[in-house]
Formats: C-alpha cells, structure tokens, sequence
C-alpha cells in the first residue's frame, strides 16, 4: 500500500470519529432542549439528505479537482456545523450541514483510492478502511459519551456562554472539542498528494447533470455484479443507520443505562464489525464476494433476538456476533461494487451513484422507523418486523444471485 493511502485512512478516522460524536452531542442537545423522542431519527434525516439530493453533482465535483482539496472543503463544512451548533442553530440543521460536508466527503475519499491502488488490492484496501472507520465509530460513540458526561459539564459554561452566544447550553466544551477534530481533518487533508488522475471536464449544467447521472444510475443497476452489489450494500446501510438509533433507544429502555452509557454499548458493536472485516480482507477475494451473501439473512435473524434479551452482559455477546457478520459481510460487497462502479464509470461518478442509493435507503428505513416512534409502535413489535423484513430482502438478493449464476455461460474447460 502507497504511504498516502494511509495518510487518507488517518484523516477518514479522525472526520468519521467527530461525525459519530457529533450524532451522540445532537442527540444530547435535544434532550436538553426537551424536544419529542420521534424528532430524533430526523438527526440522522438531515445528515443523510445532501447524499441523496446532491449525487448528481458531487461526482463530477469530486473528478474535477485535487481530490485532497475536495476532502478538505467538506471537513471545513463540517467545522462550520458544529460552530452553528454552539451558537444555537437547530440540531437538525447542523447535522444537514454536517451531511452535505459528508456527501462531499465520499465520493472524493472512496474514488481517490480507487486511482491510488490496482482492483487486487481493492478488497484489502477496505478492510483497512472499514476497521478504522469502525474503530471511529468506537471512539467516537464512547468520545459522544464522554462528551455530555457530567465531568464536561462546568457549571460556568451555561451562564458564560449564554452572555456570548444568547444561548445557554452545558454541552459548549464537548461541542469545542469537536469543532478541534474537524479542524484537525481539514489541516491533514491539504497533505494528501494529487494522484494525478484526471477526467473529461463538463460545464455545470443541472438538468443535464441530473440526466447523466440517472443514466449512469441506471448503468450500474442493470449490470448483473454492480446491480447486486449495490442492492446489498443499500440494504445494509439502511440497517446500520436505523439500528444504531434502536440501539440507543433500546438500552435506555429496556436494559435501563443512560443515553451516556447506551453510547458505550454502541461501540461493542462496532468491535465485532472490526474483527469481521479484518477476516474478510485476509480470507475473501473479490472473486469470491458472493459468498458472503447468505450472512444477511443470519444477521436479519439475529435482530429479533434483542427482545428477550434483558443483560447488558448478554446484550454485548449479541451487538458483537451482529457486528462480526456485519463486517464480514460488507467489505467484499463494498469491493464488488466499487470494482465493476470504476470499470464502468470514473471513480468519483461511481461512488456517488453508490452514495445516492445507500443513503436513499438510509433515508426510507430511518423515515419508517420516525413514523413508528410518532404512532408509538412498541419496540418489541418494531424489532420483530425490521429483523423479518431484512431476512426476507435478503432471501430475495439471494434468490436473484443464484438465478445470475445459473444463467452464466460455463466456463470453458
């Protein structure tokens, strides 16, 4: 691996730690502020609404400069949210900041390694990229902890701060140290050296880059490998975004920790993830990604599971197995569909269009999971459906997969 491939791995940990932080910070200010409980899911709403409704452009912006100097304007939008946080924006403003700086961020980070490293390292390249960005997750749900723990909590700040922003919060030291680690994103960002990969230039036109892009959507949906792929991965997405909210929801209520707490127990998930994608990098070749498929309907399975479990002991052995399959899971599927994305469109186009889908299943499973909070849909009913309706989608790709391999030409002999 090229040293600048690790100096991307370093800025991606310390961005994707400051946005999980940042999740766990919203999500404080907004019991501090005694907003509804179905006003939370709209947090991650509004972070992952610039995925969708930018994809056609952010592409094209990805492949027209430095991809270093994009990573570093998104990090910069990025520390502007939590500025807006500490001056008293609403919290679900501040995440769509924060989400538009990400949509940003994608395309440039995935489609710079895509040009950095040949496709035999593709698979390995993102269980690099998977470990550390569950390892941010790790530090950044326990740093969100820690960050509206009490022992953050002076009580100078709220008067002190409210004289100087009309605002009073105790949340202004956490929200600080936040606005350091996207400052710290944006500085390493301008170390990244230019790959040298260049791409047709097109003038900014919206509807014609909205037809190209849907075309190209389209493209990559209608070819056999990308088009599963990418129904994995949106699937996935879907889950990990809705669940780790569950996740929350569910330990505060029914294994009775605090919301400080629950964030500890988010990050044992994320160690399973990390073990999970580990293995798959060293034991899984690209050529063998659809192995891993059947993995999904166990991981649906698993999600019910959560309604007798009532230990916080027995609850980590269950987050850690959830993650461990999650992990191994998605870095082949991640790697399947970055390969064919590259091999049929440029490497910032394809990332988007990946990005597009993903988070507009983020969007739709977190929109139903916001519906059935407001109509106070029990967590035990909620739990057994969204488990039931993973395996059988899953049930579905594999269906299609199988039909795809059975309709294969052999090979010759």
């Amino acid at each position: 691996m090229p040293r600048s491939f690790y100096l991307v791995i370093a800025v991606q940990f310390i961005a994707a730690l400051a946005d999980n932080a940042l999740l766990i910070v919203a999500i404080a200010r907004l019991v501090e502020i005694d907003a509804a409980l179905w006003i939370i899911p709209l947090l991650k709403l509004g972070f992952t609404l610039s995925y969708v409704f930018l994809a056609p452009f952010v592409g094209p912006l990805a492949d027209a400069w430095p991809k270093g100097r994009v990573m570093f304007l998104a990090n910069s939008l990025k520390a502007c949210a939590v500025l807006a946080l500490l001056f008293g924006a609403d919290p679900i403003l501040v995440m769509a900041i924060a989400g538009l700086g990400a949509a940003i961020y994608g395309p440039a980070k995935y489609g710079l390694i895509t040009e950095l490293l040949r496709p035999q390292l593709l698979v390995r390249a993102n269980g690099f990229i998977e470990a550390s960005t569950v390892c941010a997750v790790i530090l950044g749900t326990v740093a969100g902890g820690a960050l509206i723990s009490p022992a953050l909590r002076h009580d100078g700040w709220p008067q002190g701060w409210s004289a100087l922003s009309g605002m009073s919060t105790a949340l202004v030291p956490g929200m600080l140290v936040l606005l350091a680690l996207y400052a710290l994103a944006a500085l390493l960002n301008t170390a990244i050296p230019d790959s040298g990969a260049r791409y047709p230039q097109h003038r900014v036109r919206i509807r014609p880059m909205v037809l190209r892009f849907f075309s190209e959507n389209r493209l990559l949906w209608r070819d056999p490998m990308g088009g599963l792929s990418m129904a994995v991965t949106t699937l996935l997405w879907g889950i990990g975004a809705t669940l780790q909210l569950i996740v929350l929801r569910w330990a505060q209520q029914c294994l009775g920790l605090s919301l400080e707490q629950a964030a500890y127990l988010q990050g044992v998930t994320a160690l399973g993830v990390i073990a999970g994608a580990v293995l798959a990098s060293r034991h899984i070749s690209l050529d063998a990604a659809t192995r891993v498929l059947p993995l999904g309907v166990i991981m649906g399975l698993l999600v019910p599971c959560m309604v007798w479990v009532s230990s916080p002991l027995l609850a980590g052995g269950l987050l850690m197995t959830f993650g461990a399959l999650a992990g191994f899971f998605v870095v082949p599927m991640n790697a399947l569909l970055q390969h064919r994305g590259h091999q049929l469109l440029s490497a910032g186009r394809s990332i988007a269009v990946q990005g597009f889908n993903e988070n507009a299943g983020m969007l739709l499973m977190l929109a139903l999971y916001a519906g059935a909070t407001a109509m106070d849909v029990s967590l035990g009913l909620l739990l057994c459906c969204f488990g039931l309706t993973v395996a059988s989608v899953m049930l579905a790709i594999l269906w299609r997969q199988h039909e795809l391999t059975s309709a294969a030409p052999p090979k010759p002999a």
